[in-house]
């Protein structure tokens, strides 16, 4: 189904990792707010910190997605003017736009540091269990950090083997695809 490149072994078992901690996270901040949910309307006594949790905890979960997204290239794409393009041409576009997305994630590694720092040491903490905020702050950072080097990878397999956004369409488009070559072979 997709585009093989030699990326390498241990660099499918990184972002299967990257995707496991972004699914993991994402399960505990479902099951957060619907204990939460639960607590709140069926006891009258809701989860402490549940509002900040979650929102913290999310925060966790879609930096670790997003590098997840940067990898595969899975996220919204319109490629209008790169489709009527030529190959070469489409693959310098493609490049632009990932540089562009490299720059943007850089700047967020830069500015979630520092709020990571800011968090450390001023104190910044949850209201009723006074949790610090730094380590959730900490755990985004690292996943936009791994954002940033996986948005770096696909810029490089980009220029390199000069891959195309259509190199990761969903399954529908595969399915499609399939069931026309099998309407030929008929």
């Amino acid at each position: 189904m997709y585009e093989r490149h030699p990326s390498g072994r241990p660099v499918r078992r990184v972002i299967s990792v990257i995707e496991r901690i972004a699914g993991v996270v994402l399960g505990l901040v479902t099951i957060l707010i619907v204990a939460s949910a639960i607590g709140r309307y069926g006891f009258a006594r809701p989860v402490p910190d549940a509002f900040d949790l979650s929102r913290l905890v999310l925060g966790v979960a879609v930096a670790w997605g997003l590098a997840s997204v940067a990898w595969h290239g899975t996220h919204i794409k319109v490629d209008l003017l790169a489709q009527a393009l030529s190959p070469r041409a489409r693959t310098v576009v493609n490049a632009l736009a990932w540089l562009i997305l490299l720059v943007f994630t850089g700047l967020l590694v830069w500015k979630i540091g520092e709020r990571t720092l800011a968090a450390m040491s001023g104190g910044d903490a949850t209201m009723d269990l006074r949790l610090p905020h730094w380590p959730f702050f900490g755990a985004i950072w690292l996943g936009i950090v791994a954002a940033f080097f996986a948005t770096g990878g696909r810029l490089w397999r980009i220029v390199r083997f000069g891959s195309d956004l259509g190199e990761f369409d969903g399954i529908d488009e595969q399915l499609l695809k399939d069931q026309t070559v099998g309407e030929r072979d008929k």
